[in-house]
C-alpha cells in the first residue's frame, strides 16, 4: 500500500511507521520534523493548513514516482500526529491544532478518494487520566461503550476528532477506524519505568493500569489496514495484562472498591478492554513487561 502518515516523526508513529515500511509499504511521513529512516519518505505539512494538507496528500512522494506514467494516489491515511498531551502548549492551541489537522485530513483524503483512514484517538477520551483530581470509572473492564466526556483540552481534543471521523465515514461511505491508544511503551522503557510501577500501582491509576507496546500498536495498526469493510469504529488498544505486578482483583479492592464489574475478569488481565479489536481485527498482543521484568507477583503465588 502506499500510505500517507501523518505525525511518523513521534514517539508512536515512528515506530509504527517504520513496521509498515519493513512489511513493505510504502510510507510517507508527514509532519513538521522529518523521521530520517531510509525506509520512510519525510515530507514537511503543517497539517493545520487546508492546502498544504491537500497538496500534500495529492502530490508525489518520492522521486521515483516522476518515472511512472501517471501520478499514484494514496491507498491509506494513518493519521498521528497531534499535540499530544495537555502542558505541552496552552490549552486552546492544543485542542485547536488537534481538531483543526484532523478536520483537514479527513476533508482532504475523502475529497481525494482514499477509502482508509485509521486515527489515533485516546484512552484520555474516557475522561480519567487527564482529570483534576482522582477520577473512576463508571465500571470496569473499561470497554468502547463506557461514557467519553473528559475534561481537559487534550482529551476534548480528540473526542471532537472522533465526532469529525464518524460524520465523514457518514458522508463518504469510506472505512474510518478511530485507535483509543492507551499509554504508549517503547520497549527500551520497560527496564528504566517499570520497576516504580510495580512497586507502586498508585502511579498507573490514570492509566486504567493498562499500557500499549509500540510493537503491539504497530500490529494493531496493520490489522487496521487489512480489514475493511467495518465503516467507522474505535478500538481500544492495549496489552493484554495490566502494567502493575497487582492481580485483578488485588486492584479491585485497592482501587474500585464499589464499581461495576460487568464480567469476570483474568487474573491479571488488563481492564482497559480490547475485546473489540480482538472479535473485529483479529488483534492479539505479543508482549509485555513480564518479557523483560522478574514478577514480583508470580514469585508470591
Amino acid at each position: 500500500m502506499r500510505i500517507f502518515f501523518t505525525g511518523a516523526s513521534g514517539k508512536a508513529g515512528k515506530h509504527v511507521a517504520t513496521h509498515l515500511a519493513e512489511q513493505g509499504h510504502q510510507v510517507t511521513n508527514a509532519d513538521l520534523v522529518p523521521l530520517g529512516h531510509p525506509s520512510v519518505s519525510d515530507l514537511r505539512v503543517d497539517l493545520t493548513d487546508i492546502g498544504e494538507t491537500y497538496s500534500a496528500l495529492a502530490g508525489l512522494a518520492t522521486m521515483d514516482e516522476l518515472e511512472l506514467g501517471s501520478k499514484p494516489s494514496y491507498d491509506a491515511v494513518v493519521h498521528f500526529a497531534a499535540v499530544p498531551a495537555i502542558l505541552l502548549s496552552p490549552d486552546a492551541r492544543t485542542y485547536a491544532t488537534n481538531v483543526l489537522s484532523t478536520y483537514n485530513v479527513l476533508e482532504a483524503a475523502t475529497r481525494l478518494g482514499i477509502r482508509k483512514i485509521v486515527f489515533a484517538s485516546s484512552e484520555t477520551t474516557y475522561g480519567i487520566c487527564f482529570a483534576q483530581g482522582k477520577r473512576r470509572p463508571d465500571y470496569v473492564p473499561v470497554d468502547e461503550e463506557h461514557p467519553t466526556v473528559p475534561e481537559d483540552s487534550y482529551a476534548m481534543s480528540k473526542v471532537a476528532g472522533e465526532v469529525t471521523a464518524r460524520s465523514f465515514q457518514a458522508r463518504t461511505g469510506a472505512d474510518i477506524y478511530g485507535l483509543r491508544i492507551n499509554n504508549v511503551i517503547e520497549p527500551h522503557e520497560y527496564a528504566g519505568m517499570f520497576p516504580d510501577f510495580l512497586e507502586d500501582p498508585t502511579l498507573r491509576r490514570r492509566n486504567i493500569f493498562a499500557y500499549i507496546d509500540t510493537r503491539d500498536l504497530s500490529q494493531m495498526v496493520q490489522r487496521c489496514l487489512e480489514v475493511d469493510g467495518l465503516g467507522y469504529e474505535v478500538f481500544n488498544v492495549a496489552n493484554a495484562d495490566m502494567s502493575v505486578a497487582a492481580t485483578s482483583q488485588e486492584v479491585l479492592d485497592r482501587f474500585y472498591d464499589g464499581i461495576e464489574v460487568t464480567r469476570e475478569i483474568g487474573r491479571y488481565e488488563t481492564f482497559y478492554s480490547i475485546d473489540k479489536a480482538r472479535q473485529l481485527l483479529g488483534y492479539e498482543p505479543l508482549h509485555s513487561w513480564r518479557d523483560v521484568l522478574p514478577d514480583p507477583g508470580a514469585q508470591s503465588d
